[in-house]
């Protein structure tokens, strides 16, 4: 007895087995095939998130030494606020590299307040702007959404910034006293433009 039912046990689970085999490829989409050795995951991103053209992160190349700061989960989200900023100003990868530069060298990605005595007159927020030079309130410039904005509106209005160097570009919008610092931050700028343009 005991034979005939694990005889019709293993019968069971055999239709079973073979039941879940025809009916898989009914129950899932088709994918494209995998090499091997290629992690599953690695093809998953690949398909949500187009890699962005490199060459037009950097047309001009790198000006300089260039500069590099590990980045807290603060500074990571401006630098998504800036990308995000620069899409809806309908602005390409490029712009996103400037401003991120830009914002790198004002302010390390910080969203900063005023500083007391160590502020530069009354510069804050991401990009350091004014708001006794026009770029806006206190709230506004504090804003990241808003700085980029107004950082773009006044890049926009640069003849030909696509085809300067970065630090140029920068330093026409910005007028620093400094400007040629902005050059030592465009890789970074690029590798982040890279990584979270299409995130």
């Amino acid at each position: 007895m005991n034979t005939i039912m694990r005889k019709s046990v293993l019968g069971i689970a055999g239709l079973a087995v073979a039941g879940g085999l025809a009916a898989g490829p009914l129950n899932h989409t088709t994918t494209a095939p995998v090499e091997a050795g290629t992690p599953i995951t690695a093809v998953a991103v690949q398909a949500d998130k187009p890699a962005v053209d490199k060459a037009k992160l950097v047309p001009h190349g790198v000006q300089g030494e260039q500069s590099r700061i590990d980045l807290s989960d603060e500074q990571v989200a401006n630098t998504k606020a800036i990308i995000a900023a620069t899409k809806k100003a309908g602005m390409d990868e490029r712009a996103a590299v400037v401003a991120i530069a830009t914002a790198l060298q004002e302010s390390k990605l910080e969203n900063l307040g005023h500083l007391g005595e160590r502020n530069d007159h009354d510069s804050q927020g991401l990009f350091q702007q004014r708001p006794s030079s026009g770029w806006g309130t206190v709230e506004q410039i504090t804003d990241p959404e808003y700085s980029t904005m107004a950082f773009l509106k006044g890049l926009k209005q640069v003849d030909g910034w696509q085809d300067m160097p970065l630090t140029v570009a920068a330093q026409t919008v910005q007028v620093s006293a400094y400007p040629d610092h902005y050059a030592q931050w465009e890789r970074q700028a690029a590798d982040l433009v890279a990584e979270h343009w299409n995130s």
